[in-house]
């Protein structure tokens, strides 16, 4: 088996992702236009789309059709994508780039930037019950879908991780702490996306759990990888600048752990999503490289 081309995959996965998030969004001259043009902001910046593809890649990782997943593979790129809008505001983290763009709240005031947040968070909802209206998926699923997505993104998921994170800035807390921030904070969207993917793919018990521990691996070492380019990156490669988590005294794990050891427990982690993906044939091969690619990337 020759080398899985991952950046094809990404790329031709971002095209398809990114013409279906355009159709399923408000035009920016819907009225009120400010607040739709706000939304596309940020949305259509950039960004790799990692959560609508891992959705569609674990579709096809236990034999179901990506192409139905896409609908429901952007809602989570809309709750993504808000909680960026969100984390950026001046109240939150207070970051003036995203994507290599100004934030929201710098073009369009962060009036304006929270309603487009909030726009973003409940459009998610309407793209996913779109699908009772015409869709293969039995609506049990997509009742599954929908509540494990919600709880990701709520106060036992996303936004607990956030609220932890704003209260240990300019503390010094345990590694239990800081990793119940990166599972929460951004992990368990991470593997959501992985599970709502597997679910309406038709996935049993067994692949169902083992992707919930890939996700997992993956979401942990997502964040870790976050904590080491905020060091060790570059501004242009990141677009955003560098060093706002130790400006802002913010937990890592480097800072906590070290540079080696953060590095080791990536590869750890690395180990662990390819474990949990034992079994599965090469149609889970994008999942295999994603895995590698979240360890490696250097933005």
């Amino acid at each position: 088996m020759g080398l899985f081309d991952i950046k094809g995959y990404l790329q031709e996965n971002k095209q398809l992702i990114d013409e279906a998030l355009d159709g399923l969004l408000p035009a920016q001259d819907v009225f009120p236009p400010q607040v739709h043009k706000a939304m596309r902001h940020c949305l259509f910046a950039g960004g790799k789309r990692l959560r609508p593809i891992l959705a569609c890649a674990a579709c096809r990782a236990v034999g179901g059709d990506p192409g139905v997943v896409v609908q429901e593979a952007c809602a989570l790129e809309l709750i993504h994508t808000y909680s960026l809008i969100h984390d950026d505001l001046p109240a939150m983290d207070d970051d003036d780039y995203r994507r290599g763009c100004l934030s929201t709240h710098k073009v369009f005031g962060e009036a304006i930037a929270i309603l487009a947040g909030d726009g973003l968070l409940t459009e998610a909802f309407a793209v996913l019950t779109r699908g009772f209206r015409n869709t293969p998926h039995a609506p049990e699923k997509l009742l599954e879908v929908i509540h494990l997505v919600a709880e990701a993104c709520g106060s036992r998921g996303l936004i607990g991780g956030q609220v932890v994170d704003l209260e240990s800035e300019q503390k010094v807390i345990e590694k239990d702490l800081l990793e119940y921030i990166h599972n929460n904070k951004t992990g368990k969207l991470l593997t959501a996306s992985v599970l709502l993917g597997a679910l309406l793919g038709g996935a049993d018990r067994d692949k169902t759990g083992r992707l919930e521990q890939y996700g997992r691996a993956i979401g942990l070492a997502f964040q870790i990888t976050d904590d080491i380019l905020d060091i060790l990156g570059s501004t242009e490669e990141l677009g955003k600048k560098v060093g706002s988590d130790l400006d802002k005294g913010k937990a890592t794990y480097p800072g906590i752990m070290g540079m080696d050891a953060s590095k080791k427990m990536q590869q750890k982690l690395y180990e662990d999503a390819c474990s949990a993906l034992e079994g599965f044939d090469e149609k889970a091969e994008p999942l295999r490289a994603i895995a590698k690619l979240i360890v490696e990337r250097t933005k």
